[in-house]
């Protein structure tokens, strides 16, 4: 397949240039160009120097990440990130990074997928970030142990459980990754529970005293959900082979 082909449908599938806004450093679309073909897919959370060696091992072309090249704003081309960069040249490996637009994608976004596999039936959006709506918030009837299996199970993960709303949940909202600032704002929606990756430690006060059931589940294991549905997807779409590299933080 094509590169810019390929491009081009990941663009608009995700809605890149015209409806997500995100932050300046997140880049979103194609951060590095191969020569112009794409035969084997890799996702992976995170672009680092591990994944791009495990790309090279996997003999893929086409690397699909939600954090990409440039986190750290500009900088020069030394150290870590040179071989980054070079690792992906060298190696002919495309990077395509997708941040908010995997976020809040209503199919293979990691709110959205993340709900689905917990059983929680999505009735709207909840929150803000930059401008535009962050989060997913629905229903599941349950308790917070059921909840916090079933979030073990699906991402692998036991969950940091901060239970200072109900026993029985109810209303559940969703922003993947660093979402504890969000706390305020899943309150302010009506919700009982907040489902999240981490948070920083004055969280711990807003989801006490807001009385909310927060669940940190860690930001790397609530995002790999996302860019697998994608890379499935492709797979569906231009019978595209893709593999997950697992590379896990533990944060």
């Amino acid at each position: 397949m094509r590169l810019d082909t390929l491009v081009r449908y990941l663009d608009d599938y995700l809605r890149i240039a015209e409806e997500v806004a995100d932050a300046p450093e997140a880049m979103n679309g194609l951060q590095v160009a191969n020569s112009g073909a794409v035969t084997r897919i890799a996702a992976a959370v995170d672009l680092c120097e591990a994944t791009v060696r495990m790309a090279a091992e996997q003999h893929v072309d086409f690397l699909l990440v939600h954090h990409g090249l440039f986190w750290g704003g500009l900088r020069p081309l030394v150290g870590p990130a040179y071989r980054r960069v070079a690792g992906l040249i060298n190696e002919n490996v495309a990077l395509y990074a997708a941040h908010l637009p995997l976020d809040r994608h209503p199919e293979v976004g990691n709110n959205s997928v993340l709900a689905r596999l917990l059983g929680v039936s999505v009735r709207g959006e909840f929150g803000s970030y930059h401008g535009a709506p962050l989060g997913v918030w629905g229903e599941r009837v349950g308790t917070r142990e059921d909840l916090s299996r079933a979030l073990a199970t699906v991402l692998g993960t036991v969950p940091r459980v901060l239970p200072f709303g109900p026993e029985h949940v109810q209303r559940i909202g969703i922003v993947t990754g660093a979402g504890g600032s969000m706390i305020p704002q899943a309150a302010a929606a009506g919700l009982d529970t907040y489902v999240t990756g981490e948070g920083q430690h004055w969280t711990f006060f807003d989801a006490e005293e807001l009385g909310l059931n927060v669940f940190y589940a860690g930001h790397y294991a609530t995002e790999t959900v996302g860019v697998t549905a994608l890379a499935e997807h492709l797979y569906k779409k231009f019978d595209l082979p893709w593999v997950f590299l697992d590379h896990p933080s533990g944060l």
